[in-house]
């Protein structure tokens, strides 16, 4: 049961929780800019879905898993994936950018590197080193083509 708990989604829900209880009730009176700020939210939140569905899209397509603590059965670098090595992972971090945005909760800024830092170490990192031990050369070569994040 702890290993579905401990997934991406459950760390961005987490994130997406403090950083609205910071916005309701401990905003001090600070403010990112109104309407700007919460088109540019808006943007990111939208990025961010578009590249957790095209990631899932392309993963479904080379039947592989999406779920972070099984092996890949395919080394996905097609679609989305010829970008990014973590598409649903930024993704994820762009929805947490986005919401802080929207949401005006200025004290949250720092939650965004804080999520980043704990999806590769909990996530990108373990899951970059079965592909690696996986995949061998396809993987380094894969490495050398396409950044881990952007």
């Amino acid at each position: 049961m702890t290993r579905w708990l401990d997934i991406p989604p459950v760390w961005l829900a987490c994130c997406l929780a403090l950083a609205w209880c910071q916005a309701a009730f401990f905003p001090l009176g600070l403010s990112l800019g109104g309407i700007g700020a919460d088109f540019v939210g808006g943007i990111l939140v939208g990025g961010g879905v578009i590249l957790i569905a095209l990631a899932a899209s392309e993963m479904r397509r080379q039947k592989t898993t999406i779920i972070p603590h099984q092996d890949a059965d395919r080394l996905v670098q097609s679609g989305i994936f010829s970008r990014s090595r973590n598409p649903i992972y930024l993704g994820d971090a762009l929805i947490l950018l986005g919401l802080i945005l929207y949401w005006d909760a200025v004290l949250s800024l720092p939650l965004v590197p804080v999520f980043v830092w704990i999806i590769e170490k909990r996530f990108v990192i373990p899951e970059e080193n079965r592909l690696r031990i996986k995949f061998r050369a396809n993987f380094a070569r894969y490495c050398e083509k396409v950044r881990r994040w952007v």
